[in-house]
């Protein structure tokens, strides 16, 4: 597979969202193996964005396996910084159904029949304070 290249503002959207992840994949003494490439594949078609973090001092090699996670995989690079490496690879076209699936609610039956009207009953208000029973002046006037 091909690495994929990210237009600038994909990945720093992406960036943006791997800041907060924990690295899901830790590189042993051993290197880059095929364990390791199954791992992160795994990772990858799980959560779509990926933190590895790779031990060792050797800045080359660190590149050299940035480079062939990438390449093999068909992930997208999206930032490395020190030990830290985030590869992105896009989720596949068909949809995992989920484990657990809610009941189906219950239809709302109708009780009266289609020609009955509905009589509805107004609400009753109750004031806290009963209303006011005095005149004001205007309306004094007015009656005058």
């Amino acid at each position: 597979m091909a690495e994929l290249i990210l237009e600038r503002d994909k990945r720093l959207e992406l960036r943006g969202q791997a800041h907060h992840l924990k690295a899901r994949v830790l590189l042993g003494a051993n290197g880059l193996t095929e364990a390791v490439e199954k791992e992160v594949s795994r990772a990858l078609d799980d959560a779509g964005l990926v933190k590895i973090h790779v031990p060792g001092d050797d800045r080359e090699e660190r590149t050299a396996i940035y480079e062939a996670l990438a390449d093999k995989l068909g992930a997208a690079r999206i930032q490395a910084i020190g030990k830290m490496l985030v590869l992105w690879r896009p989720p596949e076209k068909e949809e995992k159904k989920p484990a657990f699936e809610p009941a189906p609610s219950k239809k709302k039956v109708a009780v009266k029949k289609p020609g009955m009207k509905k009589t509805a009953k107004k609400p009753v208000i109750i004031h806290a304070r009963p209303k006011r029973k005095t005149l004001t002046k205007k309306a004094a006037l007015a009656k005058c």
